[in-house]
């Protein structure tokens, strides 16, 4: 999460040094007219050493191997820090901030909220249905509550396997459970994990 100002390719940039992939990784930012000049340099220069250029599908499959949300997916207007597991994120220290007031309503705190969590089928290669429901049993009672509902699933190349994320009613309480996520073909047999599924201690993105 550092910053420097300078030039790159002789253009003003500003490099940060942040990660939406848990690769180690760098953001450049020059102005739009240059974007694609450096591009093709920076490109030219990283192809002398292997590099591999990715697309958005490959970004999102190994940000969730890692974890990283997505606002707008593993969010919506009533999901918290906390509830993401990123509670050291909010500064308690400070006086306030906008939406403090927000965050200690009983609402907000109240036991039995949706967690972030992750997800590993029974069958490795069954890839869940994002939006797909979450319950307690198998074969649930029509009007039964769901639990949650997973928030992105994928087919993972470095695992081996299928991953997803979800939100779970008081998920990390249930971490080693198995739920289930009924379908027209029958129910799927998930258990619950923790939400970073590949390099859990950050190695990668300081080597």
């Amino acid at each position: 999460m550092s910053i420097r100002e300078g030039t790159v390719c002789s253009v003003p940039a500003r490099v940060m040094r942040v990660s939406f992939t848990g690769e180690l990784g760098y953001e450049i930012n020059v102005p739009a007219d240059y974007g694609r000049a450096v591009w093709e340099a920076i490109w030219a220069e990283g192809r002398k050493f292997d590099a591999v250029a990715y697309g958005t599908e490959a970004m999102h499959v190994m940000r969730a191997e890692k974890g990283y949300i997505i606002v707008g997916q593993e969010t919506d207007g009533t999901v918290t820090p906390d509830d993401l597991g990123l509670n050291w994120a909010v500064g308690k220290a400070k006086k306030d901030f906008v939406g403090k007031r927000s965050l200690i309503r009983p609402d907000m705190v109240v036991e039995g909220r949706k967690q972030l969590v992750g997800l590993l089928t029974e069958n490795p290669s069954v890839v869940l249905e994002e939006g797909a429901q979450i319950t307690g049993e198998a074969n649930p009672a029509p009007g039964t509550r769901a639990l949650g509902h997973v928030t992105s699933s994928y087919e993972s190349p470095a695992l081996g396997r299928s991953i997803a994320m979800a939100l779970v009613a008081d998920g990390r309480k249930r971490m080693g459970e198995t739920l289930h996520v009924p379908m027209p073909g029958g129910a799927i047999a998930v258990k619950l994990v923790e939400p970073i599924f590949l390099d859990p201690k950050g190695d990668r993105l300081n080597v």
